[in-house]
């Protein structure tokens, strides 16, 4: 799968970086931790376990004897097989093909398994940074961004924050080692910010001029828990 990707010049990002931008953090999902957090399937686990619960119980209160009341559930096991099997695969797949970049200026999500595309967001349009972190130690880190700066929930997903459609947040899913790399993330926003060109001072005799808002502008970023 590799020669998807051949037209990269930089593993991951769409082209070479600009000079003065630097490569700070770079690695993809790990598959197991999105196939349960991004793909549910220990939902759907449950969720066939349940149903043949449901079938053995209406079975035995019909009348049936133990050997029909469990034979009534031989299909649910090849459905959730295949079930998992699919979401599994899945999860793999999008792994695979993903490939989360920070740099000193912006943060890069290649995503997508049969178009893939290359999402660029600069640290200025970063409102804040959070943290999702899991029990294996991955995690999610989401971007909430300023209004006018919008991208489309479906394009995104699964690299999206759930439940944030109207204002969908790009979302790092399933990070291994989150805490470090949200960290990473942190600190170079940070840095941009500090390293921001400041706009000059008014002169004394300039009459007062109204301000001009800019489109987004770089508010302090912190970690959320």
């Amino acid at each position: 799968m590799s020669g998807d990707y051949d037209f990269e010049p930089v593993r991951g990002l769409p082209a070479r970086l600009p000079p003065g931008e630097t490569l700070v953090w770079q690695g993809s999902p790990e598959w197991r931790s999105l196939a349960v957090h991004a793909f549910h399937v220990r939902k759907v686990i449950v969720y066939f376990v349940l149903l043949a619960i449901w079938s053995v119980t209406s079975a035995w209160i019909d009348g049936r004897t133990l050997a029909e009341a469990l034979s009534s559930i031989v299909w649910v096991a090849p459905m959730a097989l295949a079930a998992v099997a699919l979401l599994g695969t899945l999860a793999w797949l999008s792994a695979r093909t993903t490939v989360y970049s920070i740099t000193s200026r912006r943060l890069v999500m290649r995503i997508g398994i049969a178009l893939p595309i290359t999402i660029n967001v600069p640290f200025r349009a970063v409102d804040s940074v959070g943290l999702k972190r899991h029990a294996d130690g991955s995690g999610d880190i989401p971007a909430s961004l300023p209004k006018g700066y919008r991208l489309a929930f479906l394009v995104l997903w699964p690299h999206a924050r759930p439940w944030h459609v109207r204002s969908p947040q790009p979302m790092l899913r399933s990070v291994p080692d989150v805490e470090r790399v949200a960290g990473l993330l942190v600190d170079a926003i940070s840095t941009a910010a500090a390293q921001a060109p400041k706009p000059l001072p008014q002169e004394a005799h300039e009459p007062a001029r109204q301000p001009v808002q800019p489109a987004s502008a770089t508010a302090p970023v912190s970690a959320a828990a």
